[in-house]
């Protein structure tokens, strides 16, 4: 990236962090009513949960207007993981190309973390498939360990590369010399 394309990409990356931050705002909202004694993290705790007898219980739960409230968490967790891959992946990219000349290493990691964070986003689609497929009434007992298997490396991801992003703005900070 040139300095006109990272200039580009800055703008570009904050208008993504806002509108994430939007959606996850409509997430904490739609998601409140989620949480109950079966699901004390809401649809965390439907994500984690890992059996269908968990999954039940959590639905069981969810019963007349919370499985509204479940829809609509989960439609806006698909806008939700587009943006998060992009601005998280976009970050990436962005410390990465400013890191001083001599952190080669660490210049790669960061390249790597923006493709890993869009293979956590393809980790969420198939989670929420398999959830949907839960809320829709499916028996099916791979269905809760599939999303569990699919959500904590999606999670384990997300959070490396929001680390990359936190300690590579350290020597971008400091202004070290190439």
């Amino acid at each position: 990236m040139d300095f006109l394309n990272q200039k580009i990409a800055v703008k570009i990356f904050l208008f993504l962090f806002c509108l994430t931050i939007i959606t996850i705002i409509g997430m904490q909202i739609t998601g409140n009513p989620l949480k109950t004694e079966a699901a004390p993290g809401g649809i965390v705790s439907f994500e984690l949960i890992g059996t269908l007898e968990g999954s039940q219980r959590i639905i069981n739960s969810w019963k007349d207007d919370k499985m509204i409230y479940a829809g609509i968490n989960m439609g806006l967790d698909f806008l939700f993981l587009s943006l998060y891959s992009i601005t998280i992946a976009l970050a990436c990219l962005l410390v990465s190309v400013r890191l001083p000349g001599h952190w080669i290493f660490f210049k790669r990691v960061g390249i790597w973390m923006a493709v890993a964070v869009f293979i956590a986003g393809l980790l969420d689609i198939f989670e929420n498939i398999a959830l949907i497929k839960l809320l829709l009434g499916s028996k099916n007992e791979i269905l809760p360990i599939f999303a569990n298997w699919c959500a904590i490396p999606k999670f384990l991801i997300v959070i490396l590369a929001i680390i990359y992003i936190i300690n590579g703005l350290f020597p971008i900070l400091k202004k070290s010399p190439e």
